[in-house]
């Protein structure tokens, strides 16, 4: 068997998996549930989400990941079976651990070239032509090809710049672990702070552009968002808010970090590096994400506008009111280049994360060069792309972020922490998680990853179960004209899951025979 990659550096993979998990999510999705679910209210949930979901979680799969590593598996269904052999079905469990980050990767992709078009399209002043959110969701439109107008007559302005973000994430896949993924990181991670450190200091150094106004201010805009709402803890979807971003933003129960971490060797320290990890991932968050977009958007729409702002969601946030923000403020042509360019600095470092799973599973279950199963997997994703593209406006992209991108992360990390915690057993992962570490784990959190972090997550499923299940499941919520292209959207999602169910029989079968 061929020798598998590995990282070049600590360092290195530290910037992958924080790259992994430093996304569009963190500069868009937070600063909107953050607003959206009781302003400073919301940290506390979402602090103790951190605490006992996701650090817990990014230690579980940094662990098992480099454990499944040493069995030449990088992916959760060998990982899954080498932790519980006797158990022939468990590995098909672990099929999630690749089905997340594929289905993620076909919609995320697209969206992501979006933020390199905006970079352009701010470079070059294009979105200028825009004053106001009227036409700036008509910009946005256009582009997408969810209509024809004055800013694009014809379609296909999107499609070019999904080619190009296809074929560069392709590029780093192609090139490897260390070759591709880890340079890429090493340079995108520090210049994404750089270019979020200067738009962070430009928006606190916003004085009230209209005298008229003077409670548009910074100091009001940053109280928007942090000044808690402390009624918003007695609802329960505030709590799952907090909890689904600290998912989000993590990237765990993806399946992704368990990947990257089965390039380690048996004594790279997992504890410290996770931790590092997490910490980055935080400060991109709360310190840069927190501080740009709902303190600009306040300081020049107000306290009633923003409001509608943050219910429209992280599209609307990041695609109409930041450029229209960019267009009244001094040398807004760079800025806005240089916040669409961050963005997708985030994206595509998270894109070729979600990639790996896929291209590690056929490379080691099935001996196949690396060349050869990027070759299978850009042909498969470009072609399971197109829905995402041509469907955008049918609620296509909607039901594949659900499915993949929300209930299948919740789903995996309570597999996989009661196959860690209860089957794999708590004093041998106690053990193998300290191995090789400069660090000990608070020996509270052994007490937390056995029993806190396993009833927390069946707690948000429950929760889910109940209140959103059945209507979700019989798509109460989908509009009429939409039920064909979701029910479609559904029917591709299963054909994907079978599909590669059937492949990881087939690499067991292959083993069987050969020995």
């Amino acid at each position: 068997m061929k020798k598998r990659d590995s990282w070049g550096s600590r360092i290195g993979v530290i910037m992958a998996v924080a790259g992994s998990a430093v996304g569009l999510g963190n500069f868009l999705r937070f600063p909107v549930q953050a607003a959206s679910n009781g302003g400073g209210a919301f940290m506390i949930p979402y602090f103790l989400s951190l605490f006992l979901l996701g650090i817990p979680l990014m230690w579980i799969e940094w662990t098992l990941g480099r454990y499944g590593g040493g069995f030449e598996h990088g992916t959760a269904p060998g990982v899954f079976h080498t932790m519980w052999e006797k158990n022939t079905f468990i590995k098909y469990f672990g099929v999630i651990g690749i089905f997340g980050p594929l289905v993620i990767f076909i919609y995320y992709t697209y969206i992501e070239s979006w933020t390199l078009a905006y970079s352009f399209f701010a470079f070059t002043g294009k979105y200028a032509q825009a004053s106001d959110q009227a036409s700036m969701q008509g910009f946005l439109k256009g582009f997408q090809g969810l209509e024809q107008n004055q800013f694009f007559p014809t379609p296909g302005a999107s499609y070019i710049f999904f080619l190009i973000t296809f074929i560069a994430n392709i590029w780093v896949i192609y090139y490897g672990i260390k070759g591709g993924i880890e340079k890429l990181c090493n340079i995108a991670m520090p210049l994404l702070f750089i270019f979020g450190l200067i738009i962070t200091i430009r928006v606190l150094t916003l004085g009230a552009p209209d005298p008229a106004r003077p409670a548009w201010n910074l100091t009001n805009g940053l109280g928007f968002l942090w000044n808690p709402d402390f009624r918003a803890l007695k609802d329960a979807k505030v709590w799952l808010a907090a909890a689904g971003q600290i998912f989000f933003t993590l990237s765990v129960g993806i399946g992704v970090i368990l990947t990257y971490a089965s390039y380690l060797s048996k004594g790279d320290d997992v504890v410290l590096s996770g931790l590092s990890a997490v910490s980055t991932n935080e400060l991109a968050e709360v310190i840069l994400g927190g501080s740009i977009v709902i303190p600009a958007a306040f300081i020049f729409f107000g306290p009633d506008q923003i409001q509608a702002i943050a219910r429209g969601g992280a599209f609307n946030l990041g695609f109409v009111t930041m450029p229209l923000i960019f267009n009244k403020i001094i040398f807004g042509v760079f800025f806005g280049g240089i916040w669409f360019l961050l963005l997708f600095l985030a994206g595509i470092t998270s894109s070729v994360s979600l990639a790996q799973p896929a291209v590690a599973f056929l490379e080691d279950e099935f001996d196949m060069p690396r060349p050869k199963t990027v070759l299978i997997f850009a042909i498969a994703t470009f072609i399971l792309c197109q829905p995402a593209i041509f469907l955008l406006g049918r609620g296509v992209v909607d039901e594949l972020d659900f499915w993949g991108g929300t209930f299948c992360l919740v789903l995996f990390a309570t597999i996989e922490v009661i196959l860690f915690a209860w089957v794999f057993g708590m004093d041998r992962a106690w053990k193998e998680i300290h191995h090789g570490a400069d660090m000990e784990v608070p020996a509270v959190y052994r007490f937390i990853i056995k029993y806190i972090t396993p009833a927390f997550l069946l707690v948000i499923l429950g929760f889910w179960l109940y209140q959103e299940g059945l209507p979700t499941i019989l798509m109460k919520k989908v509009a009429r004209e939409n039920t064909l292209y979701v029910l479609g959207a559904r029917c591709l999602l299963i054909a994907i899951f079978c599909v590669l169910a059937i492949l990881v029989k087939m690499a067991w079968d292959k083993k069987k025979i050969k020995t």
